[in-house]
């Protein structure tokens, strides 16, 4: 059980709130368990159903005892048996109406601990360059320039990742308009320095002692992947005054 401060009734504050912790009381609970935890994190889990605090008259979060254990749980089940969110919260959400569900396992168990089940790299996950070729419906001298501005690279033995194809795709039909590859450098540049600032935050998790958080390392690069995703989007919606459906 985590220990929350207990808070005293100070001036302006209801006996009702005297329990209840802000965002950054909430992280200093969680971070002795879960080091690299982070607000935006906690934000994530809110926005995922995971967690529900309460919000004052201007906006600012409010957590309950049981907000905190609750959130503790969420990472528990994410760091130790690999679940993904809605698996978490359907889990918990079953719990709480007093169901008896049990704990989903993915992958197997070994000496009572889950274990992440091998992932099985797809066939298309590397293709030669004949394949992008022909998948992209492009020539050597256009791939060629392509790859002269960091837009497709190969990864190993003149292989492609099979996300190139997706890539190559794009950048032909950005093509149709009048964008250049030269135009796309800045896109790819924003594109770098985004993973960078994502390899920031997981890195601490890849250093870890426990061999379990630092396995946790990628699905959290995947998260924040997402998120960055979204957010780009809507900030190219934003700054251009458009909405995509």
């Amino acid at each position: 059980m985590l220990q929350t401060p207990s808070g005293g009734a100070g001036h302006g504050t209801t006996a009702a709130d005297s329990g209840l912790m802000s965002i950054g009381s909430v992280l200093n609970v969680l971070r002795e368990e879960f080091p690299e935890v982070t607000i935006s994190k906690i934000r994530f889990l809110e926005s995922e159903g995971l967690v529900e605090p309460r919000r004052t008259p201007s906006g600012y979060r409010k957590f309950s005892p049981d907000d905190v254990e609750r959130l503790a749980h969420v990472l528990r089940l994410q760091r130790d048996h690999y679940l993904p969110l809605k698996v978490i919260r359907e889990y918990l959400d079953a719990v709480e109406r007093g169901e008896a569900v049990q704990l989903p396992v993915l992958g197997r168990q070994r000496d009572g601990e889950a274990v992440p089940a091998p992932v099985e790299t797809p066939a298309a996950a590397r293709i030669c360059r004949a394949d992008l070729l022909a998948a992209a419906e492009i020539d050597e001298e256009v791939l060629g320039e392509w790859e002269s501005y960091g837009l497709v690279t190969p990864v190993e033995d003149g292989a492609y990742d099979a996300e190139a194809v997706t890539v190559a795709s794009l950048v032909r039909e950005l093509g149709r308009f009048g964008i250049e590859p030269r135009h796309l450098r800045v896109m790819k540049a924003a594109a770098d320095r985004e993973a960078g600032l994502v390899d920031q935050v997981v890195a601490p998790l890849r250093r870890h002692r426990n061999p379990q958080t630092r396995a946790h390392a990628e699905a959290r690069t995947k998260e924040l992947a997402a998120l960055t995703v979204r957010l780009h989007a809507a900030l190219v919606q934003t700054a251009l005054g458009v909405r995509l459906p």
